[in-house]
């Protein structure tokens, strides 16, 4: 099939340029005429929160959206006066807003340090992010007539606004990053700056028909907010690599006097063939995030498999008919010092200096990266993992800061949990409430919310309780442990048909940490499973599938261990940037687990199958490998320069989830294209011998097919 693809290109090369640029077009399109769907509130409910939020929703007892104006003095407490004058401006400007149902009145801190504004907003919460920056606009105008005061507005729809804000001014830092590092790499891996523009421009390519295919089927899976980066993150990096494969092996049969068509098709019948099998195990990685069941992961699975099945079809289509058109003259123009430099160092010589001594002592060479790899590992045991919160989040968000702030100054807005009773009767399930209201305060661990009522609807009843703590705080986790344990069960389990609930946004970000935990073990069965396959079948080999499994989960193994050692401690707090939160946010590992898999297998299934063809050429297992891996040592170095250049600006990023996949990813990388592959893989290839290729039993070109006997019919 790549044979036929590749030839049908290169001999029709602007037919295969003209239906390529055609299908970027379109893709381009479609994401301008479809507008992309988000998730909605309801799509991340899961666990006891869910369960809470279905029943708030069933009985028609949902707060209306909210936003709060905090009001601050730079310097000391507040002048009542002048803080009295700016809340009238805010109240009367804010009243006149369409989306503003009500403001209420204001409330003083105790310390006198502090006011705020709530704000009630007409319909759903999805209204309110589409509304919140009329409520920024009013409150800026009225700060510009104040500035003796500090006015910030702030709020849910507001603070994820101001994510967003910061997740796209990180991503557009991080396209202007990649792009030239990359095509800096691949000018160093190639010399030329037509060879080294051809990876970058089919990989952005890519990416960009990627996004727009992926805009009408977000009506299925709709994105959950990190769809972007993702698409960025891997299509740029796959892309690169599969076109790094191909170009580099159509030029290496060029230089053994192949003529330009003959090249493109063993190229295609090789790199090609890797390729695909490449982009097949990526896709079926991602496809294990479906198992997670989770929306915002099936939203990053869909996209990942489109932007990978996108650079796949690039790499067998278009770039063999742009080597074809181009012939000899996608080395040109030289830029003379990397030439000279990239053709005296050799396709493999630095890794044929490391693999001597690896083919010669192949069990020292094992133990020792054994050791290593464990030692990386080993701190992957005490990994922590928790939700995002508002302590993970940069301080350099405005709408965080004023949060923070207002979390400080009024205890009672802090960390708030929803309890929700359905029972016989709602004066019953009032009831209930009302106890566990009392029980809580007296508990010391929650307080009341000032002025509550408990909502009532039918048998429904619902009370919110606060924790004066931050949610990511070991106090507010205790205290929803209580709540859910010792104090709602002893109020409500009492009453008749009692059905309650503990929901509310930090309970809702824990629920979601644990449902990802219990996932993990069936997203990795599933994971580990299905590429065993499709190992065991690619190569006809149980004893290859069973040893890319086990370099894999040594690959993760050694990631999660550098997770904990860098976002568990201080000591990389100056060097990266960050403040550490103590842990790793929750769906970090699950992502960061079929990811990377599916890269390792990246460039695998490439170094094998060079192995291969020693195999089959006759020579020795030790010969093969050395071989195998000498040929391929300066495409994998190349690819893996290109995914962990690409992984470490995104390790640059503010927001500490895209600070933790990045570094994760580059660092699994590295050490997979190194420690992995160039010590443990040949080690273990030259230790079993033939029998690697257990139970196939390939035929070398010393070993021709046996004579059958001619019967004529």
């Amino acid at each position: 099939m790549t044979v036929r693809a590749a030839r049908w290109s290169a001999t029709h090369p602007w037919r295969a340029i003209g239906l390529w640029l055609l299908l970027v077009v379109v893709a381009v399109g479609l994401s301008a005429a479809v507008p992309k769907q988000q998730t909605k509130a309801k799509d991340t409910w899961t666990g006891q929160s869910g369960v809470a939020a279905q029943l708030i929703e069933q009985a028609g007892l949902a707060d209306r959206p909210s936003e709060t104006v905090l009001l601050t003095a730079p310097n000391g407490p507040l002048n009542k006066a002048a803080t009295t004058a700016a809340i009238n401006q805010l109240r009367q400007k804010l009243t006149a807003i369409d989306a503003v149902g009500k403001v209420d009145e204001p409330v003083w801190a105790e310390n006198g340090k502090a006011a705020l504004l709530p704000i009630e907003l007409k319909g759903t919460p999805d209204d309110a992010a589409d509304n919140v920056d009329k409520l920024i606009a009013a409150t800026a105008e009225v700060q510009r007539a104040h500035p003796e005061l500090s006015i910030n507005e702030t709020g849910e729809a507001s603070l994820n606004k101001g994510i967003w804000k910061r997740v796209g001014a990180d991503l557009a830092s991080a396209e202007k990053l990649s792009l030239p590092i990359t095509f800096a790499l691949m000018l160093l891996a190639f010399g030329a700056l037509i060879a080294a523009g051809i990876p970058v421009l089919l990989a952005f390519s890519a990416v960009g028909a990627a996004l727009g295919f992926y805009a009408p089927l977000s009506y299925l899976f709709p994105d959950g907010g990190s769809v972007a980066n993702v698409v960025l993150l891997i299509g740029m990096a796959v892309g690169v690599d599969y076109s790094l494969f191909y170009l580099k092996r159509e030029r290496e049969e060029r230089r053994r006097g192949r003529s330009t068509l003959d090249a493109v098709e063993i190229a295609a019948a090789t790199s090609g063939h890797s390729v695909v099998v490449s982009g097949l195990a990526v896709i079926v990685s991602m496809a294990g995030l479906y198992v997670a069941q989770d929306a915002t992961f099936s939203s990053m699975a869909t996209a990942t498999i489109v932007v990978v099945a996108v650079a796949v079809l690039g790499s067998l289509t278009v770039l063999p008919a742009l080597l074809a058109k181009l012939g000899h003259r996608v080395d040109r123009p030289r830029v003379p010092l990397l030439w000279r430099l990239n053709r005296r160092i050799g396709p493999a010589g630095i890794s044929r200096r490391i693999l001597a001594p690896v083919l010669r002592f192949p069990r020292v060479a094992l133990l020792v990266a054994v050791i290593g790899v464990a030692a990386l590992a080993v701190p992957a045991m005490d990994m922590k993992t928790a939700p995002a919160g508002l302590d993970t989040l940069p301080q350099s968000i405005p709408e965080v800061r004023t949060m923070t702030a207002l979390q400080e100054d009024f205890p009672s807005r802090g960390t708030s949990y929803t309890v929700v009773a359905k029972a016989s009767s709602g004066a019953a399930a009032a009831a209930g409430l009302a106890k566990l209201e009392s029980a809580a305060v007296k508990s010391g661990e929650l307080v009341a919310v000032p002025g509550q009522k408990i909502r009532q609807s039918g048998g429904t009843a619902v009370l919110n309780l606060v924790s004066p703590h931050s949610e990511s705080s070991a106090e507010a986790k205790n205290a929803l442990t209580s709540l859910r344990t010792k104090l709602a069960p002893a109020a409500l389990n009492s009453l008749p048909g009692a059905t309650w609930a503990v929901g509310g946004e930090a309970a809702s970000q824990s629920d979601y940490g644990q449902h990802q935990r219990d996932k993990l073990p069936y997203v990795i069965a599933f994971v580990l499973g299905l590429t065993l396959v499709m190992m065991a079948f690619t190569f006809r080999s149980l004893a290859i599938a069973v040893v890319t499994t086990l370099l894999n989960l040594a690959s993760v193994a050694a990631c999660f261990g550098v997770l904990s050692l860098v976002f568990q401690h201080t000591w990389a707090e100056g060097l990266l940037d960050f403040t550490s939160p103590g842990f790793v946010v929750s769906w970090i590992p699950l992502f960061l687990f079929v990811i990377l898999v599916g890269l390792s297998m990246d460039y695998h299934v490439f170094v094998l199958g060079r192995i291969r063809e020693g195999v089959v050429e006759g020579l020795s297992p030790r010969d093969a490998v050395r071989k195998g891996i000498t040929e391929s040592a300066g495409v994998v170095t190349s690819a893996a320069a290109v995914m962990v250049s690409v992984f470490a600006v995104f390790a640059t990023l503010g927001m500490i989830e895209m600070k933790q996949m990045g570094v994760g990813l580059a660092v699994a990388v590295l050490i997979d294209a190194t420690l992995v592959r160039i010590v443990m893989l040949p080690s273990i290839m030259v230790l079993l011998g033939r029998k690697a290729w257990w139970p196939n039993k390939i035929r070398t070109a010393a070993q021709p097919e046996p004579e059958r006997e001619l019967v004529s019919v």
